[in-house]
């Protein structure tokens, strides 16, 4: 999906707030983007350091750098916003406001005090609902069918700070982590500009003390599958990691990254993790409750197949009685 061009005409810009930019991931750049397009344009762009990636561990940049880059923007890559050279740093760039999506590092007590009016953190729940480090895969794995973004004032707390603006948007059942995220990142640029456009006069109200859930960092944990776990629970788990860490189990010897898969809530009489049918339209699986069908899957070192491919190509692993294991 291509990136806002656009800002919103019926809102109108309030020019001479003075921003910087922290983010790295795909869900920082369309908001980095959504401001570059509405005129916004940071005086300083933050971004985590480059890391390895691929099968050549090759140091690559991240999106937000690569947007950075594209359109001029001066750029700093600390490892760490901790020493005090780096709120100097800041504090030396006078600005009014310091927007942080998804950058990846703690902002220490002298960077958030920097800014004249703060830091703006754009995040993709409700808060304070899925506080912390994933809450877009945490909104789909505990089967959340309403989502949203927040505008918050940064402090110290892990997303514990008063709350500019909030929108909310449903989560179908058929959208997956990439989709989602995709549109909050959308959502939250919108937000963030009317919160910009609103500054100094817009007050942020203090988080409500109830409801208060937490978003942990994914593992590898998480990607496992337990064919104990009920087959909603299973498809919800695979759609939710389907872009950051797909869900994955063992067929035989072999790790399994599945894709897409479909849950049935009628019975199996096998025993969980057993293949009960291999057809084209979908290998389908005995669960805790019910049975889940996948539909796309990937063997280690392949590329992604529909169930007929993987059949045709790897039938053996597939076969009714097989069970498949956690990893």
């Amino acid at each position: 999906m291509p990136y806002p061009q656009e800002p919103d005409e019926k809102t109108p810009l309030q020019p001479g707030l003075r921003l910087g930019f922290a983010g790295t991931p795909e869900f920082a750049a369309r908001i980095l983007q959504a401001l570059l397009a509405a005129g916004r344009v940071p005086a300083v762009v933050y971004t985590q350091p480059d890391r390895q990636a691929g099968r050549r561990r090759r140091l690559t940049a991240g999106p937000v750098k690569a947007l950075a880059e594209q359109h001029g923007l001066p750029l700093r890559q600390p490892q760490s916003l901790r020493g005090t050279e780096e709120a100097a740093a800041l504090e030396a760039l006078d600005l009014d406001v310091f927007v942080v999506a998804a950058y990846g590092l703690i902002l220490p007590s002298a960077v958030l005090s920097a800014p004249r009016v703060g830091c703006i953190n754009v995040h993709a729940s409700l808060l304070p609902r899925w506080r912390g480090a994933a809450p877009v895969e945490r909104a789909i794995m505990a089967g959340d069918t309403v989502t949203g973004v927040s505008i918050m004032h940064m402090e110290q707390g892990l997303d514990t700070g008063p709350v500019y603006l909030q929108r909310r948007l449903a989560i179908s059942a058929d959208l997956d982590g990439p989709a989602l995220e995709t549109r909050l990142a959308d959502l939250g640029a919108e937000a963030l500009l009317e919160c910009l456009n609103r500054l100094p006069d817009l007050r942020a109200q203090p988080q409500p003390t109830q409801g208060v859930t937490y978003a942990a960092k994914l593992t590898r944990a998480d990607a496992a599958i337990d064919w104990t776990q009920p087959a909603v629970v299973i498809e919800r788990q695979i759609r939710a990691l389907r872009g950051r860490m797909p869900a994955l189990t063992l067929a035989g010897s072999e790790r399994l990254i599945v894709l897409a898969a479909q849950a049935d809530a009628s019975p199996a009489a096998e025993a969980a993790g057993t293949i009960v049918a291999a057809q084209p339209d979908g290998i389908r699986v005995a669960c805790g409750q019910g049975k889940l069908t996948i539909v796309q899957a990937q063997l280690a070192g392949r590329r992604p197949a529909s169930a007929a491919e993987l059949l045709r190509g790897h039938g053996k692993h597939f076969a009714p009685g097989i069970v498949l294991a956690t990893p």
